[in-house]
């Protein structure tokens, strides 16, 4: 993966995705609280990366201090959705990622029951060709005004 340069094209495309996390429960099924006395939720992914982390020595190799998809719990909430391994979080809840430290990027992620995300994923998807789109046919202005009738009846 090589690193994108403003104003060049993107060889990818951004995918919402919407992640509904699953009610944490201990071995006895009860459900899990956290210190604040709330809910906790298992949404089934880690990330890495973040503004404040050093991307060259990820060993993922990501080439920017974007926050990343790391790992994908099977049969979990965000393999459910859609979501990849190497995906780029860009947004989630209206959040901006692109720009968020790691800690910050975690906090929003544990915030909500539910993650309405975009992430960005390399690679275009494979356009089905379709047939040639008709052209438009031009028209003068005495044509125009012969078939423009303002109040003509619609059966």
């Amino acid at each position: 993966m090589t690193g994108h340069t403003a104003g060049d094209p993107l060889e990818c495309y951004s995918i919402p995705l919407v992640l509904e996390k699953e009610p944490e429960v201990d071995g006895m099924g009860n459900p899990v609280s956290g210190p604040d006395g709330k809910q906790k939720y298992k949404c089934g992914f880690r990330i890495g990366g973040g503004i404040d982390q050093d991307n060259t020595k990820s060993p993922q190799g990501y080439p920017d201090k974007g926050v990343y998809v790391t790992y994908i719990h099977e049969g979990g909430p965000a393999e459910r959705c859609g979501l990849q391994i190497h995906d780029k979080i860009l947004q989630v809840n209206g959040h901006d990622f692109t720009v968020v430290t790691h800690r910050k990027a975690v906090e929003y992620i544990q915030r909500k029951p539910t993650l309405n995300m975009l992430v960005y994923r390399k690679g275009v998807p494979a356009i089905a060709k379709s047939e040639p789109q008709p052209q438009f046919q031009s028209y003068s202005q005495d044509n125009y005004a012969m078939q423009y009738q303002p109040n003509a009846r619609l059966s």
